[in-house]
């Protein structure tokens, strides 16, 4: 049976039960189980400078604090997804929105929306990563300068979706994980290092007109070479950016 689903708009650390403890601690050690051989070094690296452990749902106060000292990031308690415009708004503030409720065990393979697993365990660690870190922000500054473009902000997206939630990394000749979306699930993990799934090399103007599904398994990944390929390919995003607004102009 699915608990009764409670989103709270803040953490009350004293609120959490027994259940979800063991969520997190089952979660936790089947993820890290896969990622320890499957991730990329930095990922794990920063998994254990934020903290993160089985045996501790992470307090946000302790979390926040971490991340100012490392790259100013700071998590944020929402009830549930955030509208377009309020996410990237904080995004650009170095503000992530995070849930801070946990899945049932019954939910454990399977949840139709992110929750403080995906929220905390996928995205927060790499925050500490200052070259990711770069090209987290950028996106943002981008996104709230056409906030009320429809089309660059699609655009914004696919680049979001692609890298900070399903990207994928060579290293050490080997395909590695980043991305939060797939760290965060072992369905995801699966499917992504498979030999059929499809992988193509990083591509900004690809991916930003590569739509994307958001309620089934991936079909198609995008590997980078490091995260400083990331923060070096904001000025093709840019530059892609003004090319399609020259477009649309023109078609006026």
């Amino acid at each position: 049976m699915i608990k009764e689903r409670i989103r709270p708009s803040q953490q009350i650390y004293n609120n959490y039960t027994e259940e979800d403890f063991y969520v997190w601690k089952t979660l936790f050690n089947r993820q890290h189980e896969l990622l320890s051989k499957h991730a990329s070094e930095d990922f794990i690296k920063s998994l254990e400078v934020i903290g993160f452990s089985a045996e501790k749902i992470p307090d946000f106060a302790e979390v926040n604090n971490r991340l100012k000292s490392l790259t100013g990031w700071q998590l944020n308690v929402v009830p549930c997804i955030s509208p377009v415009d309020i996410f990237f708004e904080l995004l650009s503030k170095r503000t992530f929105t995070a849930t801070c409720w946990l899945r049932s065990i019954s939910e454990l393979d399977y949840l139709e929306e992110p929750d403080m697993f995906h929220d905390v365990f996928g995205h927060a660690p790499l925050l500490t990563n200052v070259d990711y870190d770069v090209f987290f922000k950028t996106l943002a500054d981008l996104a709230m300068r056409y906030i009320t473009n429809h089309a660059v902000i699609k655009m914004l997206q696919r680049l979001y979706w692609f890298t900070i939630e399903f990207g994928l990394i060579h290293e050490n000749n080997k395909v590695k994980i980043y991305g939060a979306g797939i760290a965060s699930s072992r369905g995801e993990v699966m499917n992504a290092l498979n030999h059929r799934a499809n992988k193509r090399s990083f591509n900004v103007i690809e991916i930003m007109h590569h739509q994307f599904r958001t309620d089934v398994i991936q079909e198609q990944y995008y590997v980078i070479e490091s995260f400083e390929q990331l923060k070096d390919s904001i000025a093709e995003i840019e530059e892609e950016i003004i090319r399609v607004l020259n477009k649309m102009v023109q078609h006026i």
